[in-house]
């Protein structure tokens, strides 16, 4: 039988090493997306101009969007094959089972990642690649009157419709679950975990998840609410 050299991708801590490296690569993105999208609270005229400079940039825009999609599809892929690798090591269920080492965040990770990557494609539909036909979103404006893109108002007419701020704020929370635990365990990924510092580190996730959870909420809170006109 033929035989091949087994590689670092092959293993499963070489998975989890590209889910970490991917992961600080996505965690990054959402960090500086929620800087992005917090710039609604400054304006009009500060958020479509700040739209304008994206689409200005077709390298900086394209280019960032090559990476992100190159990580997310590692990311997914290592995801599921992780996955399956752990179910075909044990095919038969624990006929009872107690979690001694978890956490909530752990235990729903199998349902924050495909409700994100819904999300994704939700997200890039509805607000990248504007499509409103049958889907109430015939309020989406191209340009404003300065011929800048319409972010602004695209995005407060979109957040006052209930069910779409709905999307948004569940897709939210199970952000936050997934950052919180993703940014928790690459780092043992990536043999950085200390039992002198996991406390303070798991103190630390926990912080920035449920910062960058609120940044998010409170774009499509506030608008729904009436404090963003």
């Amino acid at each position: 039988m033929a035989s091949r050299t087994l590689t670092m991708a092959d293993t499963t801590i070489g998975k989890k090493m590209v889910m970490a490296v991917t992961g600080v690569v996505l965690f990054g993105f959402v960090i500086g997306h929620m800087i992005g999208n917090l710039q609604i609270f400054m304006g009009p005229t500060t958020m479509n101009e700040y739209g304008k400079f994206l689409h200005d940039n077709k390298t900086l825009l394209w280019g960032t969007r090559g990476v992100l999609l190159i990580s997310l599809i590692a990311h997914v892929v290592s995801a599921v094959q992780l996955a399956a690798r752990n179910r075909g090591a044990r095919p038969i269920p624990y006929k009872k089972k107690t979690n001694v080492v978890t956490s909530y965040a752990a235990r729903t990770m199998v349902w924050s990642g495909p409700i994100l990557a819904l999300y994704i494609a939700y997200h890039l539909a509805h607000l990248t690649v504007g499509v409103s036909a049958g889907l109430g979103y015939e309020h989406l404006l191209p340009h404003d009157g300065n011929g800048l893109p319409n972010v602004y108002n695209n995005v407060v007419s979109s957040f006052q419709v209930w069910w779409c701020a709905a999307i948004y704020i569940v897709a939210q929370l199970a952000l936050g679950l997934h950052l919180y635990h993703g940014s928790w365990s690459l780092l043992q990924s990536l043999g950085l975990s200390h039992e002198r510092y996991n406390n303070t580190v798991r103190s630390a996730a926990s912080a920035v998840a449920l910062a960058v959870t609120a940044g998010f909420l409170s774009v499509p809170i506030s608008i729904f609410f009436g404090f963003v006109k």
